[in-house]
């Protein structure tokens, strides 16, 4: 656990998570995220790590263990507590998920007239700060198929501050961006959390580009917590996964081979004397 002073805003005590009649995602995870954090979650795909952030968000309640976000027990939650515990929280879907009918605009207006009673020009305002704060004032007017990747994911950024979160999530940040954009929204993520006085949860498998900016990581695999810490412990933990995980290399705990019975006796072959 993080031997930090800030108090805990997410708090998971041996959470563990099914779907029904499909395999255990998550076992006995436990994790403390401290208040004013950047905060890595990585681990390879299928591994829990976005199961995990919908629970944080209140998407999905764990078969065992609890949660506790914001200060908040997520579990009894009603839907109307869930949804204001909500507007304290902001979320960076993969791919940036903008409303492509709407222009960048509307896009980050949105949460703000949903969410609050501030008259237009106030909303006005918002918005422009908002899209300046990520460099995309001058593409207030555009749609989404209009923009770049990168530029979406801005936006995206955008609207998930809109609403200034106590806690930001942000699921598989970097995916398709290339290497200029992907460091433009890395360095937003870190610049927007200070600014902001934010805690920010990281949910990604980039590692070069992940490690220099977060505060602390937490290693998944299988559904576990294999090792955390700060980052530059990390990258010399004395831990199998964890290795051959930060360095990509082949050999290690993950095999290439997915479990099949012998080759010989697959092709229907007599095994070799």
């Amino acid at each position: 656990m993080l031997p930090l002073a800030a108090l805990p805003i997410v708090e998971i005590d041996r959470v563990s998570f099914g779907y029904e009649a499909g395999r255990p995602v998550l076992h006995d995870v436990g994790m403390c995220m401290p208040e004013g954090k950047v905060i890595g979650i990585m681990g390879q795909s299928g591994c829990g790590k976005t199961t995990l952030l919908r629970i944080i968000g209140g998407a999905l309640r764990p078969s065992s263990g609890g949660a506790r976000v914001l200060g908040v027990e997520m579990a009894g939650l009603g839907t109307d507590q869930l949804y204001a515990l909500r507007r304290k929280m902001g979320m960076l879907f993969q791919f940036g998920a903008l409303f492509t009918d709407l222009s960048v605009y509307d896009n980050v207006a949105f949460p703000l007239r949903e969410h609050t009673d501030l008259p237009a020009g106030m909303i006005h305002d918002l918005v422009l700060l908002k899209l300046e704060a990520v460099g995309l004032r001058g593409a207030a007017h555009l749609k989404p198929s209009e923009l770049s990747g990168g530029m979406a994911r801005r936006v995206a950024l955008a609207r998930a501050i809109a609403l200034d979160p106590k806690l930001i999530m942000y699921d598989e940040p970097f995916t398709a961006l290339d290497p200029i954009s992907l460091g433009v929204v890395a360095r937003l993520i870190r610049r927007l959390n200070d600014s902001l006085g934010a805690t920010s949860i990281v949910v990604t498998h980039d590692v070069a580009e992940t490690l220099p900016f977060v505060d602390h990581v937490f290693f998944m695999a299988d559904g576990r917590v294999v090792a955390d810490g700060p980052p530059e412990e990390m990258v010399r933990a004395p831990v199998p996964f964890v290795t051959q995980f930060v360095h990509g290399r082949l050999e290690g705990p993950v095999p290439f081979h997915f479990p099949a019975p012998g080759y010989p006796a697959d092709l229907g072959l007599a095994a070799a004397p």
